[in-house]
């Protein structure tokens, strides 16, 4: 098999597949002796600058509609619930430290995390249960998920814009607790970093 027939076998697996797939699934998927990395490449650069796009997001990947075209595309609809600060605070907080414990959690914001603000963010399907520390009582740890990722547009976590960012954009509050996290560094600057939040923002406020 030739690696064109390679190609248009791999870009039908993942038009087919409803979840996002790693190179792992498409080897398995793929007839043997397949270069997959390659094909790959090869329609990552077929799809640039259409209405799709080839994206890889936490390792696995999949067709998503170009980022450009995302409000055209954006059907009217009612915001029935808006995410809490307190989720939001959470969410970004789990994003940039995961794992990372309740009791963490509470430290970094300085105040107590309600149950029902982890639960919210568990039916968002945005978080999920990590592994339990290996520390006294064992406490549970919380981590991202892939749904996560790919609701924002994120190819992988170092994709997230920087925390004064998200402080500037009252997706993390000043209390003094939050303005003690580490940083993490501007990984979004200029324009693209504002249409970032922009997005995040509006994409925050339905669960």
């Amino acid at each position: 098999m030739d690696q064109k027939d390679t190609t248009r076998i791999l870009e039908a697996l993942l038009f087919a597949s409803a979840e996002p797939l790693s190179v792992k699934d498409l080897h398995e998927r793929m007839p043997e002796g397949a270069d997959v990395g390659a094909a790959l490449m090869a329609l990552k650069q077929t799809y640039e600058g259409r209405g799709v796009h080839l994206v890889e997001m936490d390792g696995r990947w999949a067709f998503r509609t170009a980022p450009d075209l995302a409000e055209a595309l954006r059907p009217d609809k009612q915001v029935s619930k808006k995410l809490s600060r307190a989720a939001m605070e959470t969410l970004a907080i789990i994003a940039y430290h995961q794992p990372v414990t309740r009791a963490e959690i509470e430290n970094i914001r300085g105040v107590a995390t309600h149950k029902g603000t982890l639960d919210a963010l568990m039916e968002s399907g945005w978080i999920k249960p990590g592994r339990r520390r290996e520390s006294p009582g064992r406490p549970l740890t919380w981590v991202s998920t892939s749904a996560f990722l790919d609701q924002f547009s994120l190819e992988a976590l170092t994709d997230l814009p920087g925390l004064d960012d998200l402080k500037a954009s009252g997706l993390l509050d000043r209390r003094p607790a939050i303005e003690t996290i580490p940083g993490t560094g501007d990984l979004f600057s200029g324009q693209d970093g504002e249409d970032a939040l922009e997005e995040a923002e509006e994409e925050f406020e339905e669960i």
